[in-house]
């Protein structure tokens, strides 16, 4: 049995950055840190993070005041940086450049008078961050059926922006339902869903032309882990998403000439490695890498040192 990883494969920028903004964090200020909303969405990081010290919570009436407080790479409403503030919370900004950047152009065409489609999954922090970020109503779809049920006039100036981590397949279908609905709508087309989503989806759909089956490492409630064993399922591959190499099970292997692993965008390569050491002792080779694009973005850190200063002028005045 052979055994294929696809590249790229695992952490990106964004995640890489935000595990490093809690990690300094914790040095600079000492635990516990508080991070609102999983980090990133693995169990291992965020159990790793715990055992540091960091504690992460749904709700900011649940940090205590003054507290040093992370907002985690998925980005956060307007109202919560209000309660945060109305809370004196020392805030680390660990909201993923790309996140950010789908806030800007939101609160743009928002300010421009334009009615906003947000085109995403319902309940994601990243949705929930992004539609509390601008003024006025936006409106969800999540699907192509959607489009037709939105409560917007036929002559209205309509703009959307996309979640990061969508399938690039079915977000393209939508923007095209969209325009057809409202040919002059404003939006950035793809350019929305992420350098990393994309490259990933690119590298499994590859990998996937290439073996019998695909294994996701990725977290079940991760959206750009979902969308990498739709693409390869898409591709006519089955495909199975697991958090660990212990809930791989062998059946899926059974028979099988190749077998291809990829990672979301949260996953550690530490878990891609204990899989292809699970996959070897049922009889598989050595991992090789498939071809791809190799990525070398690296997104700037915050100025944790001057929420140092704040946080050293707030507990002397306390």
């Amino acid at each position: 049995m052979e055994l294929l990883l696809a590249q790229p494969r695992g952490f990106c920028a964004g995640v890489a950055r935000a595990v490093e903004i809690v990690e300094r964090a914790l040095e600079l200020h000492g635990a516990p840190v508080y991070v609102f909303h999983e980090i990133v969405h693995n169990g291992r990081v965020v159990g790793e993070l715990a055992r540091r010290g960091a504690v992460f919570v749904e709700s900011i009436e649940e940090i205590p005041r003054a507290a040093v407080t992370v907002f985690s790479a998925h980005g956060v409403s307007r109202q919560v940086r209000a309660d945060a503030a109305r809370r004196g919370l020392r805030v680390i900004d660990a909201t993923c450049p790309m996140v950010a950047k789908v806030h800007t152009q939101a609160e743009r065409y928002a300010r421009l008078g334009h009615e906003i489609v947000m085109i995403g999954h319902p309940g994601h922090e990243e949705v929930e961050g992004t539609m509390g970020a601008v003024d006025g109503p936006v409106h969800l779809v999540a699907k192509v059926e959607d489009v037709a049920n939105l409560a917007i006039a036929a002559d209205a100036r309509v703009a959307y922006v996309t979640q990061t981590t969508l399938s690039v397949d079915d977000t393209r279908a939508i923007i095209e339902a969209l325009q057809r609905r409202w040919p002059g709508i404003s939006g950035p087309e793809l350019d929305d869903i992420c350098f990393a989503t994309q490259n990933r989806q690119t590298a499994v759909r590859s990998l996937a032309e290439q073996v019998d089956v695909v294994l996701v490492l990725g977290a079940h409630n991760s959206s750009n882990s979902n969308r990498l064993r739709e693409v390869a399922r898409n591709c006519g591959r089955p495909a199975y998403l697991i958090e660990d190499a212990t809930q791989l099970d062998p059946r899926w292997l059974a028979g099988r000439r190749r077998v291809g692993i990829t990672a979301g965008a949260s996953v550690p390569e530490v878990l891609v490695t204990e899989l292809c050491e699970r996959v070897r002792a049922l009889g598989a080779s050595a991992p090789r890498e498939a071809a791809g694009e190799r990525e070398n973005v690296v997104f700037r850190l915050p100025d944790l040192t001057l929420a140092a200063s704040s946080l050293a002028r707030a507990r002397a005045s306390a």
